[in-house]
């Protein structure tokens, strides 16, 4: 495959987490990529509920355990390794004794990295999802442990959980923070009005959310409207597309092998290359 085949592209990549990985996949293939984090990734702001949620988990207070975020687990081994290191082990140990329910499959891989596997896989990797791969399981009186993504409390899995009789034990080891501010927002909603990009890539439903709420906070929705109509969208997978859709906004490129950003770049290649 002919590696420089975006060349000139211009590329808007919304992302923080694994931005340089997706800005170089572009790069490498000759795009010109603007770097635009809309969200950043912080620790929970209070450590102390994180840990007890771990010597509890440690101590056998799990059935099961349900990771909702690969991001969420990382947080959880970042909190041992910061702040009590001497949990690791017999976290580690834990969680391979529990039945782990993965959302998708960006848990599974970081268990991987620990040379552990997902007992069971909700796919498509949403709430819902979870909740439909959970009708099949005996939930009453099991105690299910929750990571949860950001701060969000997942009303809809918890009220699940309550009526199958089971005991919910969340944790949220990290939060969402708006890390961008609005005037690099802004800049970007006006250059992809301006016709400056020929693409954006979304990889997460927290850049949509926040650039909309920047656009609806200065009186630019429309001036956003009309700047993603001119270009390529593209989303990671069904549920940015599915929020765009509702935003009026179509996604033209979605990857079949979704979640991931090297069927990402390819998907782009594929609308963009030369």
């Amino acid at each position: 495959m002919n590696e420089v085949n975006l060349q000139g592209r211009r590329i808007a990549v919304p992302e923080s987490r694994e931005l340089d990985v997706f800005a170089g996949l572009l790069e490498r293939r000759g795009a010109i990529v603007l770097r635009c984090p809309l969200i950043d990734i912080l620790d929970a702001p209070n450590p102390v509920p994180v840990l007890d949620w771990i010597r509890d988990f440690n101590a056998g207070s799990c059935d099961d355990l349900i990771l909702f975020t690969g991001e969420g687990l990382r947080r959880l081994l970042y909190a041992i390794e910061r702040h009590d290191p001497a949990l690791r082990a017999p976290f580690a140990a834990r969680l391979g004794q529990v039945r782990k329910i993965s959302r998708g499959p960006k848990p599974a891989r970081v268990l991987r990295e620990l040379g552990l596997r997902p007992e069971l896989m909700a796919e498509p990797a949403t709430t819902a999802g979870v909740i439909d791969l959970l009708r099949g399981l005996h939930l009453e009186g099991r105690r299910v442990g929750v990571q949860l993504y950001g701060a969000e409390p997942n009303l809809p899995l918890m009220e699940y959980l309550r009526v199958a009789d089971a005991t919910v034990l969340p944790v949220a080891p990290y939060v969402y923070a708006d890390a961008a501010a609005d005037a690099e927002v802004l800049a970007l909603i006006e250059r992809l009005e301006g016709g400056g990009l020929d693409a954006i890539a979304f990889t997460s439903m927290q850049q949509v959310e926040r650039l909309f709420r920047v656009a609806d906070g200065a009186g630019r929705h429309d001036a956003l409207l009309r700047g993603l109509r001119r270009v390529v969208v593209a989303s990671v997978g069904p549920v940015v597309a599915d929020l765009l859709t509702a935003r009026g906004i179509e996604s033209q490129v979605i990857p079949a092998d979704s979640f991931y950003m090297k069927p990402l770049t390819q998907a782009l290649v594929d609308k963009l290359g030369r």
